[in-house]
């Protein structure tokens, strides 16, 4: 069994989202790039989509129709996955964090409660689980927010859950208005 070095799946990953800004032949060249180093250690790499998730996996996992076959997997370890949504850079994370309050507070002098607590619980989850600003964050993250971090993190209370969707809205507006 070929381990797959973490400096593959870190090409990988820089190759993969390398395609996603381009298109055409250069994004497929991209891939064919990543498809070949992983090729080199008998993975293949797929996109899941519900997480946003690049998975690496052996080969031989593939049938001949190139559908995944659980029942051959003798060690789900082997598999890799990295997330390409985020986290963005900890390194920033105090100005992503600044800003993200920065909106929080802009919502609840505009907006008023309940809009600007569920604002403060956005600003949270954006730095603390991606250290993004809250206008980055994807479809796929703001729905990561709205059913499993509002209810369980938030404690919020009957209005703000009724308010939800509208301060969610108000705060992507302002974000997007403040980067």
């Amino acid at each position: 069994m070929t381990e797959l070095p973490d400096d593959v799946v870190d090409e990988a990953e820089r190759l993969t989202r390398l395609a996603r800004r381009a298109s055409g032949e250069e994004a497929a060249a991209y891939r064919r790039d990543r498809d070949e180093r992983l090729a080199e250690y008998g993975y293949t790499a797929r996109i899941r989509e519900k997480d946003d998730t690049l998975v690496c996996y052996p080969a031989e996992w593939l049938d001949e129709d190139e559908q995944v076959r659980t029942e051959w997997i003798e060690d789900v370890s082997r598999g890799v996955e990295r997330s390409l949504s985020g986290p963005g850079d900890p390194d920033d994370w105090d100005a992503v964090d600044a800003h993200n309050r920065e909106v929080a507070a802009r919502i609840a002098d505009e907006h008023g409660e309940p809009h600007g607590e569920t604002a403060r619980a956005l600003a949270a989850f954006a730095s603390n689980h991606y250290a993004k600003p809250i206008e980055d964050l994807t479809e796929p993250e703001l729905t990561e927010f709205r059913e499993e971090y509002f209810p369980r993190n938030a404690w919020p209370s009957d209005e703000q859950r009724e308010q939800l969707s509208l301060s969610v809205e108000y705060t992507k507006a302002i974000a997007e208005e403040n980067s």
